[in-house]
């Protein structure tokens, strides 16, 4: 039994869209915790629910029927700003598409949710100029996404993610849009920071490069949980649990 501590967890979650005839069931009663220091992926084909499962757990939706909990708190009896709060404070977001805002440089978009946190200028600086270093961002704080490369945007998405020293990072089939060789480089630098931080991660792929990464991964198919599996890593061998 893993004395990890439980940060959140889904009882018999469905989502559904549209109605009658065009109803869409996207899950269909998830059940699943995510434990302090994961770092699990999620994998699938398209239309299996991964992404619409992480906004769940992110407070970006809220379910059909079923309990979403993080750190204790029900999602289901908290407002939109209740929910924007917890975001705020303690999850990250990493997005497929990056969504960096392209009015802001590299350096403001990575302070975008300190400065909402209320942090001090020189406490943000410091924190994200370390981060900068850490991540080979160095030199590029004052680009706008529009000069920065795929890859170094996307290091500037994931720097926005992790500079609050959040609970849970949630990313979103990161890779697809980078080479092969950037997805490797922004892979090892997630483990370092799971690593070295704690920092807990769940991903949604479609690549099968990502699972040499993962702890834990899990298998959705038509909205449901097909498998969970521990890593070799975990186990010395994948285990269904």
């Amino acid at each position: 039994m893993s004395s990890k501590r439980e940060i959140a967890s889904l009882h018999k979650v469905v989502k559904n869209y549209g109605e009658g005839k065009v109803l869409t069931k996207a899950l269909r009663g998830i059940s699943m915790k995510i434990l302090e220091g994961d770092f699990s992926v999620m994998m699938g084909p398209s239309g299996c629910g991964k992404s619409t499962l992480l906004n769940i757990i992110g407070g970006l939706d809220r379910t059909t029927s079923g309990e979403v909990k993080f750190n204790d708190e029900n999602f289901n009896t908290l407002s939109n700003k209740a929910l924007s709060l917890i975001r705020r404070q303690h999850i990250g977001f990493v997005f497929q598409n990056y969504n960096l805002l392209p009015v802001l440089n590299a350096y403001e978009n990575a302070e975008y949710v300190l400065m909402l946190q209320g942090v001090a200028p020189a406490k943000r600086r410091e924190k994200v100029m370390h981060l900068f270093q850490e991540m080979g961002l160095d030199g590029l704080e004052n680009r706008y996404p529009r000069e920065l490369s795929g890859g170094q945007q996307q290091r500037v998405a994931i720097a926005r993610a992790v500079v609050t020293e959040p609970q849970l990072v949630l990313a979103d089939e990161i890779t697809a849009n980078v080479d092969s060789e950037t997805a490797q480089s922004l892979l090892e630098l997630m483990a370092t920071l799971n690593k070295n931080n704690s920092t807990t991660f769940l991903f949604s792929t479609h690549d099968p490069a990502v699972i040499k990464f993962a702890k834990k991964i899990i298998i959705l198919k038509d909205g449901i949980i097909h498998s969970e599996k521990a890593s070799i890593e975990e186990t010395g061998q994948f285990a269904h649990r």
